[in-house]
């Protein structure tokens, strides 16, 4: 028995003409995004007033392979034809007048083939209402016109067969307008392909900064044992013990984390699923349990990432990348940290001078355990020179010694593991957002429960998002030694203040704004994971080279 080929969408055929990859992105990944635009445009055919003998008629027919939803249709002395709402200007013709967009008139002629079929009579023109513009464009419906249609369907089938993007649109002023640049960062892809993986990027010009500045969603923390997260209507309730109850947009809750026993109904969770909203289970130390989403097809994207996997040469290059860029983050921490003493800087000159020597023997390093022994030494190096930098009127027991995880040991250490694990989340929520498969890395190896692709991305934030964070709070006397920590043993661990407190300096760092150094533009740190997850894909898209380039000043 032979399947049933699916319809395509006539708004889909839209997006064919006005790019291709717009069209692969929308209709064979199924990432869509509702901007400012987008719900304009619903909000003029909601209201629109204009007669019609027939309004959001849905067609579909199995012989052109079409569907969609005429917004009206007109009879009109003995003849039939499909009215388009268009909210934007029109295009001008040579000579004065008014022309209709070639993607508008593929759409138009779409509908007014699905109408014949419908009424089984001849349609022999189409019109367009440009609101913008004050004015009507009538589309002839001829010959040519229906073997347009027929070809943009047959090309549709054809890339929805593949597994490859098509390449970015030549015409850099649609960029501009589409929803999708955020996903399909055009503008850095042309970069790319502007310059070789190995090109030093400060003289190149600064791409057109299309990818939002800064997240306008924030993340939900849920500590307190007895709170409990609810639903009513389009929003999500929070109820904690002592409190009133608050209640939040979906719009505004980018996700949600429930730290220890916290609580969220099943109406919550249905509703974070429809709004794509991710539900993080993570013990009271900050160790990730988990995660609930809705459903996010991305089969292509992994196809990609899965064949990209398979060049060993090019894996372990990335590896490199992300080496090497770790090292030299945690070396310009330590050296802008310590730029305003002598004294201090001369006590790790030590552990510079072999951070240095790690950086320069990763970068030629031949193979993965070569390149994680180097790693270790850099680490060890950062950690010894790490007490150094806390200020000499800090608690004693807020300086660490070293670096301890499981669990960790003293102060400083626990609020690392705790920051750590924060930043772990949000990484696997961006990693899932980008649509790859967190389980499949380029540095480790899946030998436990964490996803090695999360640990590969954190290797780029550890130093600008925790460590900068969790030893500026340390200086600033956020914590106090006996308040913000509970100490079982030779284990430590951040009490429940403790940890309000570290969400809150971690959350106002992810959203601090910093120039990034191969793009050229300025965006916050929680649009930054994002980025990386999507230049990361790009390096295995036919768009590589600004990938683990971040660094700071």
């Amino acid at each position: 028995m032979t399947a049933e080929i699916p319809t395509i969408r006539v708004m889909a055929l839209h997006a064919l003409a006005y790019c291709e990859r717009l069209y692969y992105l929308e209709e064979v990944e199924e990432i869509r995004v509702a901007d400012a635009a987008v719900w304009a445009g619903r909000r003029l055919h909601e209201e629109l007033g204009e007669p019609a003998d027939i309004a959001d008629l849905t067609i579909e027919s199995a012989e052109l392979g079409i569907r969609g939803r005429l917004d009206a249709m007109r009879r009109r002395d003995g003849s039939v034809y499909p009215i388009e709402h268009k909210r934007g200007r029109c295009r001008s013709a040579d000579g004065g007048g008014h022309e209709a967009w070639d993607s508008d008139t593929l759409q138009a002629l779409a509908y007014a083939m699905l109408l014949e079929e419908h009424l089984g009579r001849s349609v022999e023109e189409a019109r367009i209402r440009y609101h913008a513009s004050n004015a009507t464009v009538r589309i002839k419906v001829d010959d040519r016109g229906r073997q347009s249609v027929r070809d943009a369907v047959a090309r549709a089938r054809e890339l929805a067969q593949s597994s490859d993007r098509p390449p970015i649109t030549t015409e850099e002023r649609r960029c501009a307008r589409c929803s999708l640049a955020p996903v399909c960062l055009p503008e850095e892809g042309r970069l790319a392909h502007a310059v070789s993986a190995d090109a030093v990027l400060a003289d190149k010009p600064t791409p057109t900064r299309l990818f939002p500045p800064d997240t306008e969603r924030r993340s939900l923390h849920v500590v307190s044992p007895r709170a409990r997260v609810g639903r009513s209507g389009a929003n999500l309730t929070l109820k904690q013990p002592d409190e009133s109850p608050k209640r939040l947009g979906s719009r505004e809750v980018s996700d949600v984390v429930l730290h220890g026993h916290a609580q969220i109904t099943t109406q919550a969770l249905r509703l974070c699923a429809k709004q794509g909203i991710p539900v993080h289970l993570v013990t009271t130390s900050g160790a990730y349990l988990g995660a609930f989403g809705g459903h996010s097809p991305a089969v292509q994207r992994r196809v990609r990432q899965y064949r990209g996997l398979t060049d060993s040469a090019a894996t372990h290059q990335l590896a490199q990348r992300l080496i090497v860029a770790k090292t030299q983050l945690q070396l310009q921490h330590i050296l802008r940290a310590s730029r305003k003493s002598s004294d201090i800087r001369a006590n790790i000159e030590a552990p510079i001078a072999a951070i240095r020597r790690a950086i320069a023997a990763a970068a030629s390093a031949p193979d993965r355990d070569t390149l994680m022994g180097h790693e270790g030494s850099a680490a060890r190096a950062y950690f010894q020179a790490l007490p150094a930098l806390i200020h000499s009127d800090v608690s004693p027991q807020l300086k660490p010694e070293g670096r301890t995880r499981r669990p960790p040991r003293d102060r400083f250490n626990a609020l690392l593991s705790f920051a750590y694990g924060l930043l772990y989340r949000d990484l696997v929520s961006a990693i899932l957002r980008v649509g790859l498969e967190p389980a499949f890395g380029v540095l480790h190896q899946p030998r436990s429960s964490a996803y090695p692709l999360a640990l590969d991305l954190m290797e780029l934030f550890r130093v600008p998002i925790v460590d900068i964070a969790v030893l500026g709070a340390v200086n600033r006397r956020t914590f106090d030694a006996d308040q913000h920590f509970t100490v079982t043993g030779p284990q430590v661990w951040l009490s429940e203040e403790g940890r309000r407190r570290l969400i809150a300096v971690y959350e106002r760092r992810k959203h601090e704004e910093y120039r990034h150094p191969a793009i050229g533009y300025t965006i916050s740190y929680a649009r930054m994971l994002e980025l990386e997850a999507r230049l990361l894909e790009k390096e295995w898209s036919g768009e590589p080279g600004l990938f683990a380039r971040l660094r700071i000043r």
